[in-house]
């Protein structure tokens, strides 16, 4: 099998290019062909990645990530004439805008096109101007996806609730991370004069920073300390108001990071305050690293973490909310402990990448069963009558 990715940008390493590049680095070892078409005319750290893992890629130099009418079209006609020159059996379309591109340049290449948006632009997630559009758009294109591919259950629904694509094009399959070495592991439960959190996010909108920082300051008598993994355009904003708030010496900020494992294996609670999310792989790494969660209650994260289970859910922006969950894990070592196991057995049996792997290769093989029979089926439409023959 010959399998062609497109993604959206090189410059930013984010979990939709880590979940690509994961995906290609295991079909390669099982034998089968890949390249990632990645947008943009400079190389950044996802190409870096990709190389390092022997993993071949290229440049689509029209590909960018806002919306430009002209330069999407060239965006088609570019990647249809490099997917028609690699001609893969499948093309496999990661976030919004290399899933608009990459699916429209796959059906002009007569290639099956599948679609795994991490997170739908559509609905009330974005200005309601904008989600309208986005809602429109998706539903005009989805007729060029062989399948669908939701992260987890709530972006199934969101997707159905706005009547985007059709019930038999939509597949579920969770995210799933690959697992790290015992030495990685957390010891949540583990009593110290500080309690270690740490934070997963790119600092944009959507991560909410304000809501954490105001959580924090709420209980800022209390023995902890913050490591910040992530950077992203709102980093001057988010340092800002920590000075403010008067948390700032409290927080360690790393920046991007190749592997958050590190960090997360040296803390005793994660938390992540989105006021918008689709799955999020950052939470799956937290269970991996057997460390309770404290998330804000949107889109699929109750799928991954249960209240009062492996972790606490509040209600998006509520600062209190967060602020009061924090205090029960910082004060409370067992419950710290107990809440970390509860997250490791629930990835073991749940979020390992091997079962992700497995779950897509039925995909891609039902999609190109499905195309075979559709070809078989056309052909033998399209064969002339023999002689002799009637059609009654």
């Amino acid at each position: 099998m010959r399998v062609a990715f497109v993604i959206t940008r090189a410059d930013a390493v984010g979990g939709a290019t880590v979940h690509v590049r994961d995906l290609a680095s295991a079909a390669q070892a099982r034998g089968m062909e890949v390249r990632v078409f990645v947008g943009g005319t400079k190389q950044g750290p996802v190409t870096e990645q990709l190389s390092k893992r022997g993993i071949e890629w290229r440049l689509v130099p029209a590909l960018g990530r806002a919306i430009h009418p002209v330069r999407d079209l060239q965006a088609i006609v570019q990647l249809s004439r490099m997917l028609k020159e690699y001609a893969p059996n499948l093309v496999s379309c990661h976030t919004a805008k290399a899933g608009l591109v990459g699916r429209l340049a796959a059906r002009r290449a007569g290639i099956p096109a599948i679609f795994t948006p991490h997170g739908w632009s559509i609905g009330d997630r974005l200005s309601p101007l904008a989600g309208r559009v986005f809602t429109v758009v998706e539903r005009t294109v989805a007729p060029a996806s062989a399948r669908i591919v939701n992260v987890c259950e709530a972006e199934r629904r969101l997707a159905a609730k706005a009547k985007v694509g059709k019930a038999a094009q939509m597949a579920v399959i969770h995210n799933g991370v690959v697992d790290v070495d015992p030495s990685l592991r957390a010891e949540a439960g583990r009593r110290s004069d500080v309690v270690e959190l740490v934070t997963v996010a790119r600092m944009e909108s959507p991560k909410d920073h304000a809501t954490l920082l105001r959580a924090l300051a709420r209980i800022a008598a209390l023995p902890w300390r913050l490591t910040w993994i992530g950077e992203g355009p709102l980093q001057a904003e988010v340092i800002r108001l920590a000075k403010e708030l008067g948390v700032e010496d409290r927080i360690v900020f790393r920046g991007a990071a190749e592997s958050s494992a590190p960090a997360l294996a040296a803390s005793q609670v994660f938390v992540l305050s989105s006021r918008s999310e689709g799955f999020p792989r950052s939470i799956l790494e937290a269970l991996r690293a057997g460390l309770p969660v404290v998330a804000s209650n949107v889109g699929g994260i109750r799928e991954s973490v249960s209240h009062r289970g492996n972790g606490f859910l509040f209600e998006s922006g509520n600062a209190a909310d967060c602020a009061h969950q924090l205090r029960e894990l910082i004060e409370d070592a067992a419950l710290r402990g107990t809440m970390g196991a509860l997250s490791r057995k629930r990835y073991e049996n749940e979020f390992t990448f091997e079962r992700m792997m497995e779950a897509t290769l039925r995909m891609w093989n039902g999609v190109l069963a499905q195309e075979q029979t559709h070809v078989s089926e056309t052909r033998s439409e399209e064969e002339p009558l023999l002689e002799g023959t009637s059609t009654r």
